[in-house]
C-alpha cells in the first residue's frame, strides 16, 4: 500500500510572488542598481525566490518505510519510520501557527497550505504535517501502522505446546 499526495503551497506562492513583485518595482524605482541598497535588494529578492522554489508544495508519502514529507523539488525532506509514530489524528491549526517549517509549542510544523493537518505524536515531540486532504492521509497512515504490526498471534487456551 502506498499513498502519495502533493498539495500546492497557493498562499506561500502567492505571498512571495507578490512580495518578489513589490521588492523588484521598489529596486528599479530607486534606479539603485548598483550601490549597497541595490545589493541588499537583489540579495533579498534572491532568498525571495530560494524560498519560493523551496517551498511551492508539500507531498506527503506513506509505504512500508514510513511517513516522508518533501517540500518542493525535495530537497528539503523528512521522514519517519512507522513504528516511531504513537498516533496520528486530524486536526485544524490555528492561522497564527503560520506556514511553512515552524516549530510551535511541543513540536515542529510542515504546512504549505490550509489550515489541516495530521498530527504524529513521535513521543517527545509532535510532528503536524499540513494537507488538504486530511482523511485520506490519515487512513493511509492508519492502514500502513496495522499492516506494519503484522497479525496477532493469540496464545492459545491451556498454555503454548
Amino acid at each position: 500500500m502506498v499513498y502519495e499526495h502533493t498539495q500546492p503551497g497557493v498562499l506561500i506562492r502567492w505571498a512571495l510572488g507578490l512580495s518578489m513583485v513589490l521588492l523588484a518595482a521598489l529596486w528599479w524605482s530607486t534606479g539603485e542598481s548598483g550601490g549597497g541598497a541595490g545589493v541588499i535588494m537583489g540579495a533579498v529578492l534572491s532568498l525571495f525566490a530560494l524560498a519560493l522554489v523551496l517551498m511551492h508544495s508539500l507531498t506527503v508519502r506513506v509505504d512500508e518505510g514510513g511517513i516522508t514529507a518533501a517540500c518542493g523539488p525535495g530537497l528539503i525532506r523528512r521522514q519517519v519510520p512507522l513504528g516511531a509514530v504513537r498516533a496520528a489524528r486530524a486536526v485544524r491549526n490555528p492561522w497564527y501557527y503560520g506556514w511553512g517549517l515552524r516549530l510551535f509549542p511541543g513540536g515542529v510544523l510542515w504546512r504549505v497550505s490550509g489550515l489541516d493537518a495530521i498530527e504524529l505524536d513521535l513521543g517527545r515531540r509532535r510532528w503536524l504535517i499540513g494537507t488538504d486532504d486530511p482523511q485520506g492521509l490519515l487512513q493511509a497512515i492508519e492502514q500502513a501502522r496495522s499492516q506494519a504490526a503484522g497479525p496477532r498471534v493469540r496464545p492459545r487456551p491451556g498454555g503454548a505446546r
